[in-house]
């Protein structure tokens, strides 16, 4: 005897409808999934509504089933598969949307779909090694603090302790640990010092996110970091390559292709460069001459082939070959990225140890002298 499935209550569907729509993710992976496997079974001579029918059912992502069989419901009545999908634009962003309205138009909408999921790809290979890069040196800093914390609160204060009984003048620098470590041993001090750290965090995300003047002006400080500068450049190098050689795959308008391609940049200078230039394009002037009047953004290997692609015609082949050799740059920078940043982080460290080392020896040289 099989036992009834228990109806949910109003209230319990709610807060399932509402977990679902807030708090379950739509990960990548299950984009290309659901992209792959729809261009997969149009190519194979399903309908699109078929196909939809069948991946609403294989989808195990909840949230995604939901859109997915909603998506099914609006195409079935006959609107264009670009039409539903804009709805939806935090599960797929304007881009991919008019990637696709252009392969209906075309009739090309497998096309699309394939240049969607390489993107798509390597959009994805692009961020993994950027965020297993900054796993490390995440772990050292925390670390660290930790050690720092653990220093002044429990281990300074008891050498320090040892210096009350001296009755000559201590050197500035022991002075100076006396009074870091009397302040930071206190329980209040040290919540006011968390308090004011974390409240800076937060600001510094807001005005980031809030203030454009700001955020240019962090974006263009970054950009001329020793190190990282060149990293930020050949990351928003990457995606400005690998976007506009898909999208004008795609039969995208030049114009259109790199308006599009700019809000993708993650860095607001080359957001500005793209939008501003398609304004220069629109007057007649090629690509390639907009960007060279910023060489330090765009290096004139990436103009140079912008021009070679533009003279013959193959400037979406041109700026694939641009996207790949930036993404192996990145990917092997990264890969490199404990090996560049031990050296600063040992130096550091040897400049804080050497300095609480004087700070503690100097007093103790000092007395043995008067002895």
């Amino acid at each position: 005897m099989t036992s009834k499935k228990r109806e949910l209550s109003r209230f319990e569907q709610q807060l399932n409808d509402w977990i679902s729509n807030h708090l379950v993710r739509v990960k990548i992976m299950d984009k290309i999934f659901f992209l792959d496997h729809l261009r997969t079974m149009l190519h194979a001579g399903l309908s699109l509504t078929e196909a939809l029918h069948v991946l609403a059912k294989e989808t195990e992502n909840k949230k995604l089933k939901k859109i997915i069989g909603e998506i099914t419901e609006q195409v079935e009545k006959g609107r264009q598969l670009s039409e539903v999908l804009e709805n939806y634009p935090k599960i797929f962003p304007s881009m991919y949307v008019r990637m696709i309205a252009s392969g209906e138009v075309a009739g090309k909408l497998e096309e699309s779909l394939e240049q969607i999921v390489t993107q798509m790809k390597k959009g994805y290979a692009l961020s993994s090694s950027i965020k297993g890069a900054m796993i490390y040196p995440a772990v050292i800093i925390v670390a660290i603090g930790a050690v720092a914390v653990l220093m002044v609160t429990v281990v300074l204060p008891k050498l320090t302790s040892l210096f009350d009984e001296f009755d000559t003048q201590l050197p500035l620098a022991t002075r100076v640990l006396i009074a870091i470590t009397d302040f930071m041993s206190k329980p209040l001090n040290l919540i006011l010092v968390f308090s004011i750290l974390i409240t800076c965090i937060i600001l510094f995300i807001t005005l980031l996110k809030r203030s454009p003047r700001f955020k240019k002006l962090i974006h263009t400080i970054n950009l001329h970091l020793p190190i990282a500068g060149n990293v930020i450049k050949q990351i928003n190098l990457a995606r400005f390559s690998l976007t506009l050689s898909s999208l004008l795959k795609s039969t995208l308008p030049i114009i259109e292709a790199v308006n599009i391609t700019g809000d993708t940049c993650g860095n607001v200078i080359y957001q500005q460069i793209l939008h501003e230039g398609t304004e220069k394009i629109k007057k007649g002037i090629p690509l390639s001459e907009v960007l060279m009047e910023h060489e330090k953004i765009f290096p004139p290997m990436v103009t140079e082939m912008i021009m070679v692609g533009e003279r013959t015609g193959e400037i979406d082949r041109l700026l694939s070959e641009l996207s790949n050799f930036y993404a192996d740059e990145v990917d092997k920078t990264m890969k490199n990225f404990s090996t560049i940043i031990e050296p600063a982080i040992i130096i550091l460290l040897g400049l804080a140890v050497a300095g609480i080392a004087v700070a503690v020896i100097t007093p103790m040289f000092s007395l043995m002298q008067n002895f």
